[in-house]
């Protein structure tokens, strides 16, 4: 339960970092909400792989920084084409989330969630049997 409640915290984090980046980036350069969005993930993205190897799943490293970081990355493509797929949905039939794209953003995380926790937990920080 706690690695569960430290990821939702890193998770909470991630969508501060991805929601603000892609409101940013939509409101003051009247950016594509798309595009914007690959941005927003890769910064979320790396700010949560900061986050949960230092508090969620701390202990022995099986990779480098470089390595443990772009399989991060890898392992939360999964997550983000779930968020994606609903963030893009919304975003398309939607006006209100064409100008709120955070609000999108939110909805997404949430499909996103139980495959990126996961893909974390079982292959990236993965605890080796004793």
């Amino acid at each position: 339960m706690r690695q569960v409640a430290l990821f939702c915290i890193g998770g909470f984090l991630g969508f501060l970092i991805d929601a603000g980046l892609v409101q940013f980036l939509v409101t003051r350069f009247d950016a594509n909400p798309y595009a914007s969005r690959l941005l927003s993930f890769v910064c979320a993205a790396t700010g949560t792989w900061l986050f949960n190897r230092r508090f969620t799943f701390h202990g022995v490293r099986h990779y480098g920084h470089f390595g443990e970081w772009s399989r991060y990355l890898l392992a939360m493509s999964g997550g983000f084409a779930v968020n994606f797929t609903i963030y893009s949905t919304l975003v398309y039939h939607h006006e209100l989330m064409q100008r709120l794209p955070a609000l999108a953003v939110a909805f997404g995380s949430m499909g996103g969630f139980l495959v990126n926790f996961s893909a974390s937990r079982f292959w990236i920080f993965r605890q080796k049997k004793p």
